[in-house]
């Protein structure tokens, strides 16, 4: 499973995370939630070692990772999918998905059939620029193109932020049938809070930089969790 610890990380003299503590395990959805600011991002990039940690630790697989490289991390089976999704945009979905092939081996280098079955809409457009998609469907690319790594650990960040309403229910079937399966651990920030429920097993939530309220979904009322999602 994924176990941070006390991590601490700064932009310069500011400090973005506190002692931040989480864990993620393996066949379970677990949701990070809080205000826009608080820290839920600068945690995601420092988990995929795109920022480096001042103190702390970070393991996966019972493995310390806080030194490692972005490269490594992936090839460790870590898969992130940023805020924004970040496809390339005059590259075709083909091209796009092939773009997870970096971290596998040359054996492994080949599109998986579940990709399209659990998203089949990327199937009929495989020839076409990655930017000609809706935002919808560019994020139903990003995810695919994570799954080709073949990830054990799966970091999602706002999957919903500025998607229409059918292609949400999409990717929550999505993320619910990866739980199912049992084989990785699902690490998922989120702000829309029906969304986050209906998925998680447990849940962290942060205000400015510290994890200020955690455990299972269900066994705190709700109130409590979302006076912390409202400015």
């Amino acid at each position: 499973m994924l176990n941070v610890d006390r991590v601490d990380v700064f932009y310069g003299a500011a400090q973005a995370l506190r002692g931040v503590s989480l864990s993620a395990k393996i066949g379970e959805v677990t949701c990070l939630m809080g205000r826009n600011g608080v820290g839920k991002t600068s945690l995601l990039r420092a988990i995929v070692g795109h920022l480096p940690i001042a103190s702390g630790s970070i393991a996966w697989d019972d493995a310390e990772i806080s030194k490692l490289a972005p490269a490594e991390r992936a090839r460790r089976k870590i898969a992130y999918i940023p805020q924004g999704r970040e496809i390339f945009p005059l590259l075709t979905v083909k091209e796009n998905l092939e773009t997870g092939y970096a971290p596998l081996a040359r054996a492994e280098r080949s599109l998986p059939d579940e990709i399209f079955k659990l998203f089949p809409v990327l199937k009929d457009m495989l020839g076409r620029r990655g930017g000609d998609l809706s935002g919808g469907q560019q994020q139903q690319l990003a995810i695919a193109r994570a799954l080709v790594t073949r990830p054990r650990l799966l970091i999602l960040d706002e999957p919903t932020e500025g998607i229409q309403p059918s292609i949400i229910k999409d990717i929550e079937r999505v993320i619910g049938i990866l739980r199912e399966k049992g084989e990785m651990a699902i690490l998922l920030v989120e702000q829309y809070f029906e969304f986050a429920r209906d998925l998680a097993d447990t849940f962290a939530v942060m205000d400015r930089g510290e994890i200020v309220l955690s455990g299972e979904i269900g066994k705190i009322p709700e109130q409590e969790i979302k006076k912390h999602l409202t400015v």
